[in-house]
């Protein structure tokens, strides 16, 4: 995404991709991640026109996962993807050790679960890093991150590790983890330049040239604060894309710690509460390609964009049961709902209407369902919400996907004229944060916002009791989704 100073969008470009499941486990592919990042650029360049030089770059990318190198740069193991779940011996034992939640998903409980397998490339791990810690370290050579990204690393303490929990991690496994880590920068940072071979890897056709600065790589979390202008206290912002995120930025720390809740970082070092679902939109598209297939069937050419309005819109003619239906988005195993594997499933009782409205809206709820499991633990805290900003491809469908999130989550919603720019205008924006004076992050974000519009959901009451009866039977019937993801 290409954007000016004042973070107006000039031209995108995009990649398909999807992590695959091999051998049990979730990965990318590092080689299709460079090859997608220069397929995206060069779109970008075909949209815009010829680019030769940049002020400014920023790399966004899934926040969590498993990316280790050798002291020769080799990845010593496929990357694994926050998507996992096989280490849920090394996440209770370190969320123990740490009296701190630490998820399945972080780079610290996938290196120690490897540990305690004896796994012999742990030996050899000179530098644990994250897919966009990676890319980063491509084009500029510096192996440092921002603290959202670094959040999904190892537990934080304002801007840095925490260094009594690194004190007890290094005990157990002989030897500073830190150093294996990359150099944790605030936003406005300085986090290095394009190099010459940066350059040469981004564009190929030689054109760009060195020397654009960068900001700190960033999670896909940090950067959805940033997209949505999320970085003060009592306010959150929901994400719907592979994944599903609400995150609350804290006015005072939690009393206790809690599996299914997880504290990161805002870019500029404050804490916030994370409801991660490892399961977003994935079921949704591949219902929505399977209609496309029926459509295609029957002579019909439609687009996808156009097929999933047309779906979207007509869920809002679902019954007020939503013909008794449960869906569960769970094409990963789920923490929300403490569920191991994968199983996605729909579930409905005999005396329900069984139509596409109602269908499609038990869908629709579904990929924002699990955040309400997760929202319940922090009304629980007292934890305050003012309101929810929401972005992602989830809300491109005008009012739909926002409806239904205000009803699921309690809260009115917002959803801004770019809701659908997602993370890449996110890093975008930090990346032009570099470039100015220094004023705070949260008047910075606030002058880029000034001119934006936007619009408030908040759900009827009719559309709440309509939730309210598709959350309890979706709650009521989690014991039979459990079982289906232990089936082997």
């Amino acid at each position: 995404m290409l954007c000016n100073e004042v973070g107006k969008v000039l031209a995108t470009g995009g990649y398909d991709w999807e992590n695959s499941l091999i051998d049990g486990l979730w990965s990318c592919s590092l080689s299709e991640a460079v090859k997608g990042m220069q397929s995206s650029y060069a779109e970008l360049v075909k949209n815009y026109g010829e680019i030769t030089t940049l002020d400014a770059i920023g790399v966004s990318g899934m926040i969590h996962g498993y990316l280790a190198l050798d002291k020769e740069d080799n990845l010593l193991v496929p990357f694994r993807t926050w998507r996992n779940t096989n280490t849920a011996e090394s996440a209770q034992k370190l969320s123990e050790l740490f009296n701190f939640n630490v998820p399945m998903r972080w780079s610290v409980s996938q290196y120690y679960q490897c540990f305690l397998e004896g796994l012999d490339h742990v030996n050899k791990v000179a530098f644990l890093t994250t897919l966009a810690g990676y890319i980063h370290y491509l084009l500029t050579g510096e192996k440092v991150i921002g603290p959202d990204d670094a959040s999904g690393m190892f537990p934080l303490d304002g801007a840095d590790y925490d260094g009594v929990m690194l004190e007890k991690f290094n005990g157990i496994i002989g030897k500073d983890f830190k150093k294996l880590l990359p150099k944790v920068l605030r936003a406005g940072s300085t986090a290095g330049y394009l190099t010459l071979k940066g350059a040469k890897l981004l564009d190929p056709s030689g054109k760009l040239q060195q020397g654009a600065v960068f900001c700190p790589p960033e999670g896909d979390m940090g950067t959805g604060m940033i997209c949505t202008n999320a970085v003060a206290p009592e306010t959150g912002n929901v994400s719907s894309g592979t994944c599903a995120n609400l995150t609350v930025i804290l006015e005072k720390p939690l009393k206790n710690y809690y599996k299914n809740i997880d504290i990161v970082s805002t870019p500029n070092g404050y804490p916030a509460a994370l409801i991660h679902s490892n399961n977003g939109t994935t079921e949704i598209n591949e219902w929505v390609n399977m209609f496309g297939e029926v459509a295609e069937l029957l002579g019909l050419k439609v687009g996808k964009g156009e097929l999933f309005t047309k779906l979207f819109l007509k869920s809002a003619e679902s019954d007020g049961e939503v013909g008794k239906f449960s869906a569960y988005n769970y094409d990963a195993g789920e923490v929300q709902a403490d569920t191991i594997k994968g199983a996605p499933m729909v579930v409905r009782k005999p005396d329900g209407i069984f139509n596409l409205a109602n269908f499609m809206q038990a869908q629709i709820y579904s990929v924002i369902s699990p955040l309400a499991l997760g929202l319940d633990t922090l009304k629980a805290e007292g934890v305050k919400i003012a309101g929810i900003t929401a972005h992602g491809g989830f809300y491109k469908t005008e009012f739909i996907g926002q409806n239904a999130t205000s009803a699921v989550l309690g809260a009115p919603v917002t959803v801004m004229e770019n809701a659908g720019e997602g993370g890449a205008w996110g890093i975008a924006l930090l990346a032009g944060y570099v470039l100015t004076s220094k004023v705070t992050l949260s008047d910075y974000l606030n002058q880029i916002f000034s001119n934006i519009k936007s619009k408030t959901v908040t759900a009827s009451e009719s559309e709440r009791k309509k939730c309210k009866a598709f959350l309890n039977r979706y709650k009521d019937n989690l014991p039979v989704e459990k079982l289906a993801s232990e089936i082997k």
